[in-house]
C-alpha cells in the first residue's frame, strides 16, 4: 500500500524537501511507515526495501534524525531524512541536499515558568509575554517544536541549553524563522539554518529545520 496517498504532500520551496504529513486519521502509519512511504515515492525504491537506522552512528544511542541505510541518491550519497509523531499526527520530511530535522509539540495553556525558562531565550519569553495566552500556546509550541527539529537536524553534538538559542517569533516571520542569537558550538553554521512551520490540524505545532 502506498501511504503517500493517505497523506498531504508538501515540497518546501527553495529547499528540496519534501513533507508528508498525516493527521486526524483513525489509523494513521507508523512513523517508520510514513518515511519509508515518503522515500519510496521520492526514490523510485519499494516501501518494502527501504531501510531505516535509528541509532547516532557517534554514540549508538536512539537521538537525532533517522539514517537512511538504502536507497542511496542518485548521486550516492545519503539521503537526510527526519519522522515526528505527536497523538495522531505524523510528520516525515526527506531531502538529497540539506541535512533536516522535524520537531512536533501539541500547543498547552501554561506549561509553567521553571520549564519555559530552561526551553526559551530571555528575549523569547519577553515576546511570548506580549501575546493573548490563546496565541501564545501555539506560538510557544512553534518555538520549541523549531528547536527540537534544529538539535534533530545538528545530530551528534555537546549538549546545548535550548534557553541560550534565540530564534525570530512564528508568526512575524512569515512561517520561515531563523535564529537570531546562536551558541558558539555551532560555528558559522547557524546562519544557514532555515525553519520551515508546516501546518498540521489539531492544537499542535510543526516544523523543519534545514541547514542549507
Amino acid at each position: 500500500m502506498d501511504v503517500t496517498t493517505e497523506g498531504e504532500l508538501v515540497e518546501l520551496e527553495g529547499t528540496g524537501v519534501r513533507v508528508l504529513v498525516f493527521a486526524g486519521s483513525r489509523r494513521p502509519p507508523s512513523a517508520d511507515a510514513a518515511l519509508r512511504g515518503l522515500i519510496a515515492s521520492s526514490s523510485g525504491v519499494p516501501a518494502e526495501d527501504v531501510e531505516l537506522e535509528h541509532a547516532c552512528a557517534t554514540c549508538g544511542a536512539r537521538h537525532g534524525r533517522v539514517a537512511v541505510a538504502y536507497p542511496l541518491t542518485a548521486s550516492g550519497a545519503p539521503w537526510y531524512a527526519d519522522v515526528a509523531v505527536c497523538g495522531d499526527a505524523v510528520v516525515a520530511a526527506a531531502a538529497t541536499r540539506h541535512p533536516l530535522g522535524i520537531g512536533m509539540e501539541s500547543a498547552t495553556l501554561d506549561a509553567g515558568e521553571a520549564i519555559d525558562e530552561a526551553a526559551f531565550h530571555a528575549d523569547e519569553r519577553r515576546a511570548l509575554d506580549e501575546l493573548d495566552a490563546a496565541r501564545r500556546a501555539l506560538v510557544r509550541a512553534t518555538l520549541w517544536a523549531r528547536k527540537t527539529a534544529l538539535l534533530r537536524a545538528v545530530g551528534h553534538t555537546d549538549f546545548i541549553e535550548p534557553s541560550r538559542l534565540a530564534l525570530t517569533m512564528p508568526g512575524a516571520d512569515g512561517g520561515v524563522g531563523r535564529i537570531v542569537r546562536s551558541v558558539p558550538e555551532f560555528g558559522s553554521v547557524w546562519r544557514r539554518v532555515e525553519f520551515h512551520d508546516v501546518p498540521v490540524p489539531g492544537n499542535r505545532a510543526a516544523s523543519v529545520a534545514v541547514i542549507t
